[in-house]
């Protein structure tokens, strides 16, 4: 058995050479690229694209809070300005009822856009992640690539490597 093992020992020392030429062989064939998802989220014109949609979709429930918004702050300066003069006080009553019932009005409004845009938004941000990771995918392919590496997760990366404006070029020909 111990002359099994120095054998053993004694061809792992010839066989590892061998070995890291190999894998110095292999890693110099291997195509590496590097993206910057963050660019891409922010440049790509599907990106515009989802933020004009949302723009499009979510002005006119923004106009109609703003409104209840400057409807709120009249009632405020009235009841504010009809201090200093005489307001019975059941026209003063009516009117902070109706104060209080925009301000909840005001508030839901504004709770449900809120929502209703951050889950429009979120699915807009999804949809552009699946194009961006589509984009990445197949121009790895048609360069053949063997890996491509967020650059977030990379400590170091030089321009050679770099392919963010391929993929961009590659976002801007689909629709």
């Amino acid at each position: 058995m111990g002359q099994l093992q120095r054998y053993g020992l004694i061809g792992l020392v010839w066989l590892l050479p061998a070995m890291m030429a190999v894998a110095q062989t292999a890693s110099e064939n291997l195509k590496i690229g590097v993206v910057n998802a963050a660019r891409l989220l922010d440049e790509a014109p599907q990106a515009e694209q989802a933020r004009k949609r949302l723009e499009q979709e979510f002005q006119p429930r923004d106009r109609a809070v703003l409104q209840v918004q400057r409807e709120v702050r009249e009632l405020e300066d009235r009841l504010l300005a009809d201090r200093t003069m005489d307001l019975t006080e059941t026209d003063r009553r009516e009117i902070e009822r109706d104060l209080r019932h925009l301000r909840r009005e005001l508030k839901r409004s504004e709770d449900e856009l809120r929502e209703d845009f951050n889950i429009r938004r979120n699915e807009e941000l999804n949809r552009l992640q699946r194009q961006i990771f589509e984009a990445i995918v197949g121009l790895a392919r048609r360069q053949q690539f063997d890996l491509i590496l967020n650059q977030d997760a990379v400590i170091f990366a030089g321009e050679r490597v770099d392919i963010t404006g391929d993929v961009l070029l590659r976002l801007q020909e689909e629709p």
